[in-house]
């Protein structure tokens, strides 16, 4: 296995709900540590500088955010049942039944088992508001002993191979952070500036702060996005596909990308012989959104990881796609930074 997918199994197994970043972002510097000058910031953000063999021509800010999606505890019944609410973008159907992690408490999302439905109820999905966190509790007093309000869980599911594919929780964007890590350690034709944030999944908050202060002229956005190459959805709606490579955006939700760095990004893999793709739809969004609109306005870039049952307990990429990611990334960056694409 590559130090690269070493580093991705390393990050997944650290809970990172949004807003309780703090053990992911004390690995990322540990990790760091020696090989580039390195800040955090009052939200939490870590900022780091990489000196190259030259001085940036067009100054480049490479982005991954810390955290993932996962629940934050809200109270506890009287039997000694967690409450949750979501944090971030999690579909309702990926949780029931499903084991979940609090600090290093085990517990289980239960509701209503189906055989106590009527037939109406069970053709319906289990929303997250009907259901609580069983962590064996003999009632609210013995439950307080082990949780309290604020507390985050994630979905306890480890790291898998499957052949030459992984599945994890948070590879969004876990795999992002290992390709600006490995990059980081890396020897460099150009300065870099990258930003491991925070928050992006409630709202990119971490990216707006680290963008204003860094003042970048060109970004790109290291992410994750969703893959749908799966049975039952025509190829024509399937976004982009595991082992096709890195995925290069046009538009999503939240940002129109630079045109003329899409269309270079796209040739320059093709040059050098780099696996990449169209995501061929305008859906999802990223920490783009908000450090395109930064000061006066950057340029700026997404590359994506193709995932599978993405904000899901188990989410599947291929780790040719991962190295596809760090290669592109890596070319790409250089090239801005050089000024050869302004």
């Amino acid at each position: 296995m590559t130090e690269l997918i070493r580093l991705v199994e390393r990050y997944v197994e650290i809970p990172a709900v949004s807003g309780a970043e703090r053990p992911l972002r004390e690995q990322i510097l540990k990790d760091l540590s020696g090989c580039c000058d390195c800040r955090v910031d009052s939200l939490g953000n870590i900022l780091a500088v990489k000196k190259g063999a030259n001085a940036a021509k067009v100054s480049v800010l490479l982005d991954a955010h810390m955290d993932e999606v996962g629940l934050i505890v809200t109270g506890v019944t009287a039997q000694g049942f967690v409450r949750f609410a979501k944090v971030g973008g999690i579909d309702d159907r990926v949780l029931f039944g499903r084991r979940v992690r609090i600090g290093n408490v085990i517990g289980v999302l239960g509701g209503t088992p189906v055989h106590l439905l009527d037939e109406k109820a069970r053709k319906k999905v289990h929303k997250a508001d009907d259901l609580l966190i069983d962590i064996g509790a003999k009632d609210r007093q013995d439950a307080l002993q082990y949780v309290k309000p604020g507390d985050t869980a994630v979905f306890d599911t480890g790291f898998l191979r499957l052949g030459g594919q992984i599945a994890a929780r948070a590879l969004d964007d876990r795999v992002g952070c290992a390709v600006l890590v490995q990059l980081l350690r890396s020897e460099i034709p150009y300065d870099l500036q990258v930003s491991f944030t925070v928050q992006e999944e409630v709202g990119c908050r971490g990216a707006a702060a680290a963008a204003f202060t860094v003042a970048p002229q060109a970004a790109i956005a290291v992410e994750a996005t969703t893959a749908s190459d799966i049975h039952g959805v025509p190829e024509d709606q399937r976004v982009c596909s595991l082992g096709g490579g890195a995925v290069v955006s046009f538009m999503d939700g939240g940002t129109v990308y630079d045109r003329a760095y899409y269309q270079a990004a796209l040739e320059l893999a093709g040059q050098r012989g780099i696996a990449a793709q169209p995501k061929q739809a305008v859906a999802g969004g990223n920490n783009a959104s908000a450090i395109h609109k930064s000061r006066g306005g950057v340029r700026t870039l997404a590359l994506s990881l193709p995932c599978r049952y993405i904000h899901s307990g188990l989410c599947v990429a291929d780790q040719r796609d991962i190295q596809s990611l760090y290669d592109l990334t890596t070319a790409v960056a250089g090239q801005i930074a050089s000024g050869a694409w302004a």
